[in-house]
């Protein structure tokens, strides 16, 4: 499904220039659920945008699917996040003035797809949430946001799903209850990639990947973990 090969990631800050990623190399199989774990500043959220083609490496190379996203225009790259890949963010980037069901259309209307409403309502069933889909983000939890938020990055039926630390802003019921919904849906085809620091939440995974300094950390975080308990 993705392939990283000896990838890096250079970004200008001020006179400087900051190597976010240095020669990453990895493969994420089609169905896994592969968490990301790593310190504060170790390129966690810039592998996601690459995995999920909202950027494109300064050196080498990153495949979709047998495709190297730095050859496709930017054109073919957002019609390849709306049609292939749903995002979920840690702060749900619900539009507050969107029902539930609004929202979760939205990637529909973005696409030029529809009938919108009744894939929307379908997704929201999904999720337990049919009984809030013309309630507003304000009239609903952190957790019912959150459930929104994967409704809507369903409702397109992508084979990729990404997830920016979606357990960051619940309290630890509501957490559990969003992994186990991600935990349901690698399905042999969708594959899950998520970034988290919580090593509970990465074990919901089939397998996680640790960064260090824009490297892959080999040692599986041992460093991370022992300056914890320091």
């Amino acid at each position: 499904m993705l392939t990283l090969q000896d990838v890096t990631k250079v970004y200008p800050q001020g006179t400087r220039l900051v190597h976010a990623l240095r020669g990453v190399s990895l493969c994420i199989r089609e169905g896994e659920f592969v968490a990301i774990m790593g310190p504060s500043g170790s390129g966690k959220s810039t592998l996601l945008h690459l995995l999920g083609a909202l950027d494109i490496p300064t050196s080498g190379s990153v495949y979709f699917a047998g495709r190297e996203l730095k050859t496709l225009s930017e054109r073919k790259r957002s019609l390849l996040r709306r049609r292939r890949i749903g995002f979920v963010f840690q702060s749900f980037n619900l539009l507050p003035s969107l029902t539930a069901a609004e929202n979760v259309a939205l990637p529909l209307l973005l696409a030029g797809q529809g009938p919108c409403r009744a894939r929307a309502l379908e997704a929201l069933d999904r999720m337990g949430l049919s009984a809030r889909a013309d309630h507003f983000p304000e009239q609903m939890s952190g957790g019912e946001m959150q459930r929104v938020a994967i409704a809507r990055a369903l409702v397109t039926d992508p084979e990729l799903i990404l997830c920016d630390e979606p357990t960051g802003n619940l309290d630890s019921a509501n957490a559990q209850e969003i992994l186990l919904l991600l935990r349901s849906l690698p399905d042999g085809r969708r594959t899950v990639v998520m970034v988290t620091h919580d090593h509970q939440a990465a074990a919901h995974g089939d397998r996680t990947i640790y960064l260090r300094d824009g490297r892959l950390d080999v040692t599986g975080g041992r460093h991370a973990v022992a300056l914890s308990h320091a």
